[in-house]
């Protein structure tokens, strides 16, 4: 295993920052995995996984079962993990910008028409080799003005090559669940039953360009674009990996979630040995444009009467508002059928706050589809 220091920019006079890699296999074989965690630095569970991971490939190494290049980086926000407000972690918003740490990555497709025109042929496997390289020169020639972007740069540098892309979340109180673009929906559900995820959510186009659509999105954009006389196939499975709640943090839960994802790395064949049988998928990928935030009414507390996990049904209530001043209780109903998934932790609710999540099997919603 190698260990590649990545260094930030200096935030203020006598800081340093810098973002570690860790590089499983052998690079350089056309075929590599790139898993991050806590991106948002305050969403703790991944990197737990992330320690448990690096312990099994610890040993995978030792035996020469790793068959492709594998890439960990645990701390995927150094900028973030180091904000603390009087004792509260704030690792989801860069302080500097207010913008998310999951927004803002570069979207390749405008960057990359220009530099394949008239480049791609007739064979898949040098289409997609060619794509790899003009996308990492693409990203080379990005001049981030910021040290939050300089850090989005590295992180999508070190995944643009990957067949597979993990990137590990949580949510504030939530079931295991996964985000994908819709092409990749099938692919997605191997990973889905081994993790026992209870949804799989699903779109071409989520908007604000997420860290995961960032390095999946540009393939069927190219496919689209140039059509089937110059095939390009969906090269990368991205996939954001929502790992239940943020107290969620224990030993028994990382390594039950990195034993799921070494047997997906198996069943995919990206190591040696025959992965467990593949579970029954506890349920199927439905559209992002179908999940319900549910928001509070008015302030006030917020008392919940369903479970994360629980199947509600259109009009069934999810949550009741109590005012402490007027006495007036208001039930908040959901208004498609559907898993509630998550919720957050919080429970006092401002007017207008989204208090829950319905995934619906309709689409019915357009726009930036993922919360703040």
């Amino acid at each position: 295993m190698q260990i590649q220091s990545h260094a930030l920019p200096d935030i203020s006079s006598g800081t340093v920052r810098e973002l570690r890699s860790f590089h499983y296999g052998t690079p350089g074989l056309g075929r590599k995995v790139y898993i991050q965690s806590s991106l948002h630095a305050d969403e703790i569970p991944g990197m737990l996984v992330n320690h448990y991971l690096r312990e099994m490939l610890d040993q995978y190494e030792k035996i020469s079962a790793i068959v492709a290049e594998i890439v960990l980086v645990p701390v995927a926000n150094p900028i973030g993990l180091a904000q603390d407000i009087q004792g509260t972690a704030f690792g989801r918003f860069d302080l500097a910008t207010g913008v998310n740490f999951n927004r803002g990555y570069r979207h390749l497709t405008p960057h990359l028409l220009p530099l394949l025109e008239g480049r791609l042929g007739t064979d898949e496997k040098e289409n997609v080799k060619l794509i790899r390289e003009q996308a990492l020169a693409a990203l080379q020639a990005w001049q981030p003005e910021t040290a939050t972007e300089q850090q989005k740069k590295i992180l999508q540098t070190l995944a643009a090559d990957a067949d597979i892309v993990l990137d590990l979340h949580c949510d504030n109180q939530a079931v295991m669940h996964l985000y994908t673009g819709t092409p990749l929906a099938h692919d997605c559900m191997p990973l889905a039953a081994y993790l026992g995820a209870q949804a799989v959510l699903v779109s071409v186009l989520s908007g604000d360009d997420p860290f995961d659509e960032s390095c999946s999105r540009h393939w069927w954009e190219l496919a689209q674009q140039f059509g089937q006389a110059t095939p390009v196939p969906n090269a990368c499975l991205s996939i954001t990996v929502e790992l239940r709640g943020e107290t969620e943090v224990s030993h028994e839960l990382a390594q039950a979630d990195a034993t799921a994802i070494i047997n997906f790395l198996r069943h995919a064949g990206y190591l040696r040995g025959k992965a467990s049988a593949l579970p029954q998928a506890l349920c199927q990928p439905t559209p992002l444009e179908g999940v319900e935030p549910l928001r509070a009414p008015h302030a006030g507390i917020l008392v919940f009467t369903r479970e994360t996990g629980d199947q509600v049904k259109a009009g069934e209530r999810v949550a009741d508002i109590v005012d402490p001043i007027s006495a007036k209780v208001t039930p908040v109903l959901a208004t498609v059928s559907g898993i509630l998934f998550a919720r957050v932790a919080r429970r006092y609710a401002t007017h207008g706050m989204r208090i829950a999540k319905i995934a619906g099997p309709v689409a019915y919603r357009s726009g930036n589809l993922l919360s703040l």
